[in-house]
């Protein structure tokens, strides 16, 4: 199997695995008791607070909430916002956020009678900074634009709109989901006041994810419970996969520096590789303002479905969008918002790792090539 599909989620690292196996067994307490059997587990959840939060660097590991995952953190983020500003109706996103993002904007729009502002993208899928300042109202309660996207990883200017954001006064959420672990991120440097991560695409495994909440920053719970997260998120703390997210935020700290010149020359031997000997097709998104490790191209006149059957039965993994989305008949709504025509029902997506092997790179590249040869175009 060649798998290239890492935005969708990634491998569980060998030594986070090992991490969270005694939590599994031995270690099987409540961290709410107060006997030692389960209240000394809350040291292990604060050791990996420290460790999210420095994976981000943010001023204090206070500051970082557990989550059961990006799309939990994302609508918490948006939920929080809007309540601490009851008064205030309007909120600013764009048309290529993450599913998370988009649909509960929707359930606000419908049910809640909010009024949203979904920002264009350019044929490149970046955005527009004067479009961003002209959208705010005295009525915006918060912007939620993403970092890197998930599907062509084009990057949007997040210092110029966290503080175009400051400078109002509205709250900043921003979904980094696919930013982390990929590029550098500073909240100490740029003024978010919330930041959405998620576990399974950094190594960690699936259902544990942290949202940043700017310790400033209003904050109303989305879930109510118990006084865990310090009464922010109730529910007993999922400890074997919070550890889990600690142990995989270290390592990908400290792989951070060689990740970049690690994954660009595979992704850009792979997109080469392809638009170079396979006809009809286009790069979606920018060509250099993007995550090094993702490339979304069209195959023109060939349908996404067809082509990723034919890959999955070669034994390569890849998608045509968020995975959060695999089962819906649409097309890609993000390459639907870059592009007119049929290009957004004729892409695939995909995203190399900083633990893939060079040389299949070439494979895939040239397996595709016999693949789409053997498709004859509606």
């Amino acid at each position: 199997m060649i798998y290239l599909d890492h935005n969708a989620t990634t491998p569980v690292l060998p030594e986070v695995k090992e991490a969270m196996l005694p939590f599994f067994g031995d270690e099987w307490g409540n961290p709410s008791s107060s006997y030692r059997f389960g209240s000394h587990l809350k040291s292990k959840i604060e050791e990996a607070r420290e460790q999210v939060a420095d994976l981000i660097g943010g001023k204090t590991p206070r500051e970082i909430i557990f989550t059961s995952g990006g799309t939990e953190s994302n609508n918490t983020a948006i939920h929080s916002a809007i309540m601490s500003n009851p008064e205030k109706k309007h909120i600013i996103t764009s048309q290529v956020e993450h599913s998370s993002v988009l649909t509960y904007c929707r359930f606000l729009e419908r049910h809640h009678g909010y009024r949203v502002t979904y920002l264009p993208v350019d044929r490149e899928g970046l955005l527009s900074i004067a479009d961003l300042e002209s959208a705010f109202t005295g009525d915006t309660a918060v912007v939620s634009l993403m970092w890197a996207n998930n599907e062509t990883g084009v990057l949007f200017p997040v210092e110029q709109i966290a503080q175009l954001c400051r400078n109002r006064g509205v709250h900043y959420h921003c979904d980094a989901v696919q930013a982390a672990g990929k590029l550098p991120i500073d909240v100490r440097a740029i003024p978010f006041d919330y930041l959405s991560i998620t576990g399974h695409k950094i190594g960690a495994p699936k259902g544990i994810g942290a949202l940043y909440v700017q310790k400033k920053t209003p904050f109303v719970p989305f879930m109510h419970g118990g006084h865990q997260e310090r009464a922010r998120r109730g529910g007993t703390e999922n400890v074997s996969h919070i550890v889990g997210l600690g142990t995989a935020a270290a390592i990908a700290k400290q792989k951070l520096p060689a990740y970049d010149s690690t994954v660009r020359p595979m992704r850009d031997a792979l997109e080469h590789g392809i638009l170079s000997n396979t006809p009809n097709t286009e790069l979606n998104g920018h060509a250099t303002q993007r995550l090094a490790n993702t490339t979304n191209i069209t195959f023109h006149g060939i349908e996404s479905e067809a082509l990723l059957l034919l890959l999955d039965q070669a034994g390569i993994c890849a998608s045509s969008g968020s995975a959060c989305l695999a089962d819906s008949p649409d097309p890609s709504h993000v390459v639907a918002a870059m592009k007119e025509g049929n290009a957004a029902r004729q892409c695939i997506r995909l995203s190399v790792g900083i633990e893939d092997r060079p040389f299949d790179m070439t494979k895939v590249s040239m397996d595709t090539l016999r693949l789409t040869s053997s498709l004859a175009p509606y």
